[in-house]
């Protein structure tokens, strides 16, 4: 499958913005369509960008122009950035919510989203409980695939500092060799595996609702 069109939505983010690279740079998409709240100063003969309100994405459903094959979301904050638990709840659970509906309204058959592992929405722990109600809503929607990444830890550089997550990510190479079998799961995981692993589960012919974690993640990225 060639000539396709993905939709983008996080690509100021660490791992968005290394998905939108591979996608510019892959001979499948022809197109790729991202959504953003600022512009990414970026210019590139695939990518159209359009500046949106994530709580108003009104203008993708009233626009015949912008068809989608794959939808991309990397859509998230902390509760410390975003600066409280509604306002987390907002960017996690709303406006990816609000994302998936305006790119299955564009006719995106895929939809692709990055989560964090230990999601559920019976969670006792607030953040795993906005995740897995994102992940729900989503699902609900009723894409052809719905592909959901739980990764641990992701490592990388990032635009804002994070002191404990540096910290972490120090000692991940360390900590990965202890967390085998069950544990795996929890190994801290590069950005780019992700965002790699993203690209090769859209080209998947895979249907349905399909949970990705750490191994299955490294092993799409590896091809």
């Amino acid at each position: 499958m060639t000539n396709r069109t993905a939709l983008v939505a996080g690509a100021t983010g660490l791992v968005g913005n290394l998905l939108l690279k591979r996608l510019l740079a892959s001979p499948v998409y022809a197109r790729v369509v991202v959504v953003t709240r600022r512009s990414l100063g970026l210019t590139h003969p695939k990518l159209t960008e359009m500046v949106v309100e994530f709580k108003a994405l009104d203008v993708l459903f009233a626009n015949p122009a912008i068809r989608v094959d794959d939808a991309f979301c990397a859509l998230g904050t902390t509760i410390r950035k975003a600066g409280s638990q509604p306002a987390f709840r907002r960017v996690d659970l709303d406006y990816v919510v609000n994302f998936a509906k305006a790119a299955k309204a564009a006719g995106a058959a895929r939809f692709l989203l990055v989560s964090a592992i230990g999601s559920s929405a019976r969670s006792s722990i607030f953040y795993s409980r906005v995740k897995g109600e994102a992940e729900e809503a989503v699902s609900a929607l009723g894409f052809e695939a719905t592909h959901i990444f739980q990764p641990g830890l992701i490592m990388g550089p990032r635009a804002e500092r994070r002191p404990a997550e540096a910290a972490m990510m120090a000692a991940t190479p360390f900590l990965n060799t202890l967390l085998v079998g069950p544990m795996k799961i929890y190994r801290g995981i590069p950005a780019d595996t992700i965002a790699a692993a993203m690209v090769a589960a859209a080209a998947s012919p895979a249907k349905g609702r399909l949970i990705h974690t750490y191994a299955s993640m490294m092993q799409l990225a590896q091809g």
